[in-house]
C-alpha cells in the first residue's frame, strides 16, 4: 500500500492522473469551447491557463488561434501538457509556477481557472491571493472565467462513496463535510491489481455569494454567477458554478 499527499504532491497526480483526467475530459474541453457564450474569446486573445493541469484546455484553445500560456505548479502535468501541445502541433507556451505567486503584470486578455481548481491552500488568504494573481495578469478589460463546484451542488452531491472504475483499475472517493461546510475532505482509494494507493485532499468550498465577494474583493467588476457554461443562471438546476468578471480599466 502507498499513500500520497494533497495537491501539492507529484505522485497524487501521476497515481490518480487516468481518472482525473480521462480522454472524456479532454472532449469535453472541446465541446464546451464550441458551444459555451462564457467561453467565447476574440481571436488571436492572449489567454492563460492558470492550474493548467496536463494541457485540457491549453490545446484546444491554442488550436482554435489563441496565445496560450498554461501555468501549473506539477511538474509531471507540465510533461504531460507540452507532450500533448507537441503531438497537436500547436504552440502553447508552458510555465511551471506557484499559483499565489506568479506574475505577468497586465498581459492577458483571458484568465481560466477550470475544473475546481480553487480553494486548495491551507491558509484562506492564499486562496484570496490567487484570484489576486489572476486579476493582475489581466489588462484593463480583460476576462476572468473561474469554474467550480459550488459549496451548494457539493450539498446535493455529498453521498455515499462514489466507485469509477477503469479497465481492471478501480477508484473510490468519499467526501466528508468540515468545519461548518468551510471545507470539504475527500478520501481516495485506488485499487490497481495488488497495489493499493490512498491519498486525501482538503479544500475550501465557496458558495455563490462567498464566491462572488472575494472576486469583487480582488478587485474585478462586472461579476457574473452563472450555472454551467451555457450561461444558465445558478440556482436548482445548476451544474457547476462558473464566475465570468472583468478586470476594470
Amino acid at each position: 500500500m502507498t499513500r500520497t499527499g494533497g495537491f501539492q504532491d507529484d505522485d497524487f497526480w501521476t497515481e490518480f492522473h487516468d481518472f482525473l483526467f480521462s480522454e472524456q475530459r479532454h472532449e469535453q474541453a472541446e465541446e464546451l469551447l464550441d458551444s459555451s457564450p462564457l467561453l467565447s474569446f476574440p481571436a488571436g486573445s492572449r489567454v492563460l491557463d492558470l492550474c493548467c493541469g496536463p494541457g485540457v484546455f491549453t490545446v484546444p484553445l491554442a488550436r482554435r488561434g489563441h496565445r496560450v500560456t498554461g501555468v501549473d505548479l506539477s511538474a509531471p502535468m507540465l510533461e504531460r501538457a507540452r507532450k500533448r501541445s507537441a503531438d497537436a502541433g500547436v504552440p502553447v507556451t508552458h510555465v511551471r509556477a506557484d499559483a499565489r505567486t506568479y506574475t505577468a503584470p497586465a498581459v492577458f486578455d483571458v484568465v481560466l481557472n477550470m475544473f475546481t481548481s480553487f480553494g486548495y491552500f491551507e491558509d484562506p488568504a492564499d486562496n484570496e491571493r490567487v484570484l489576486r494573481t489572476m486579476y493582475g495578469c489581466l489588462a484593463p478589460g480583460g476576462t476572468l472565467v473561474l469554474d467550480l463546484a459550488g459549496k451548494e451542488l457539493l450539498a446535493r452531491r455529498v453521498t455515499p462513496p462514489k466507485v469509477v472504475r477503469r479497465g481492471d483499475d478501480l477508484m473510490v472517493q468519499t467526501d466528508t463535510v468540515l468545519d461548518d461546510w468551510a471545507r470539504l475532505r475527500s478520501d481516495w482509494v485506488l485499487v490497481r491489481g495488488e497495489r493499493v494507493t490512498r491519498a486525501t485532499l482538503v479544500w475550501f468550498v465557496y458558495s455563490a455569494v462567498e464566491l462572488r465577494r472575494m472576486v469583487e474583493e480582488a478587485g474585478f467588476e462586472r461579476v457574473e454567477i452563472h450555472g454551467g457554461f451555457d450561461g444558465r443562471p445558478y440556482d436548482e438546476n445548476a451544474e457547476r458554478l462558473v464566475v465570468r468578471a472583468v478586470r476594470g480599466g
